[in-house]
């Protein structure tokens, strides 16, 4: 649970450690704003990713489902700076399918917690796998970070790309291949 009360003596404290005077007009409301804001970035630290994929649909042969470009925001647990891109999801369903919604619900549980985003690509592949149980599941992420891109290195633009295979995806390269014709197209 987040404790809004901790962030905004955090907050208080940090604006005072940066030489800044928490009681000034414009910051007043800033640790306020702040444990608000976290509350809303952080909302997948206790959520369940099996929520929203218990509500699956019946399908009769299906071929691979991609759910592609679906935007997400997330907190490097290294820097506490965001990171941010689009994950891909592609699957071979087993007789059922979730609705394209609940997967990009699932993308934002794993992307509201402090991550790398190694641990979240496989997080969302394992949870696909799990509960909706396709023959296999691909998972490719995006992202820029900023912890790279306005500090340190400071290469903006540059882009960090992971992917996480499962069951058929993970043994054969002809379907990994057709995923990402099916991205590029």
């Amino acid at each position: 649970m987040i404790d809004e009360r901790k962030i905004k003596e955090a907050v208080r404290l940090m604006l005072e450690g940066i030489g800044e005077d928490p009681d000034r007009e414009g910051l007043l409301e800033t640790p306020d704003r702040i444990a608000r804001m976290y509350g809303e970035i952080f909302s997948g630290m206790d959520a369940d990713g099996s929520a929203e994929l218990s509500k699956t649909f019946h399908v009769e042969n299906s071929g691979i489902v991609l759910e592609k470009d679906i935007t997400f925001y997330s907190m490097c647990e290294h820097h506490m700076l965001p990171f941010f891109g689009k994950v891909h999801i592609a699957y071979l369903p087993e007789g059922k399918v979730a609705g394209l919604s609940k997967l990009a619900r699932t993308v934002e549980i794993y992307a509201g917690r402090l991550q790398l985003q190694e641990r979240m690509t496989a997080q969302i592949a394992d949870a696909v796998m799990q509960f909706l149980a396709p023959a296999g599941v691909m998972v490719l992420a995006e992202a820029e970070h900023l912890c790279m891109t306005m500090r340190g290195v400071k290469k903006p633009g540059s882009k960090t790309v992971t992917s996480a295979e499962r069951g058929v995806f993970a043994r054969d390269a002809a379907l990994r291949e057709q995923v990402l014709r099916m991205l590029a197209g």
